[in-house]
């Protein structure tokens, strides 16, 4: 298997309702891949615009970031599902509050449903998210303060300096 192919796709079977015939899955190791395609099919059908759908540029011509938003702006739209994993990794803690703004009008103005994979305490902070936890080979849900990312990322905030400290002990 290429390195940049999931076997999230031998284990996953989805159906929705029938109105729902649109999504989108993102896997972040795999967006360079992504952007490149969108580049292969914009020359191989020129004048066509595959390009309007990703914000009109390459995404390979916008910062990490800006690329991510681009795609979450311009082709997510309508009721759909949409698979995410890790999409904070391009997005600084600012840019992850757009994502959440831009999800929360997805929901609420199109009916989208996202199932999200992330370590990003702020996308794990979006309003009435049902969060399950996968630790101890456990699947349950819990609530976003018992999340280790909340933890680790409060305790950090709160006491940067002792912190430091006991990370840096012994040395």
């Amino acid at each position: 298997m290429d390195a940049a192919e999931s076997a999230l796709g031998k284990y996953l079977r989805l159906s929705w309702m029938s109105k729902v015939t649109n999504g989108f899955f993102l896997r972040a190791e795999s967006f360079y891949q992504f952007a490149s395609h969108i580049d292969q099919l914009e020359r191989d059908n020129p004048g066509r615009g595959v390009l309007d759908s990703y914000g009109g540029n390459s995404l390979h011509e916008q910062s990490h970031g800006e690329s991510f938003l681009s795609l979450f702006l311009n082709r997510f739209n309508g009721q759909a599902i949409y698979l995410l994993d890790e999409p904070e990794a391009a997005l600084s803690p600012q840019r992850q509050l757009a994502f959440l703004r831009i999800m929360h009008d997805l929901i609420k103005e199109n009916n989208c449903q996202f199932i999200i994979a992330t370590h990003s305490p702020i996308i794990l902070g979006y309003p009435e998210a049902t969060i399950l936890s996968f630790d101890d080979d456990e699947i349950e849900e819990i609530d976003y303060e018992m999340t280790g990312h909340y933890q680790i990322t409060k305790y950090f905030l709160d006491n940067r300096e002792k912190f430091l400290e006991e990370l840096f002990e012994g040395e």
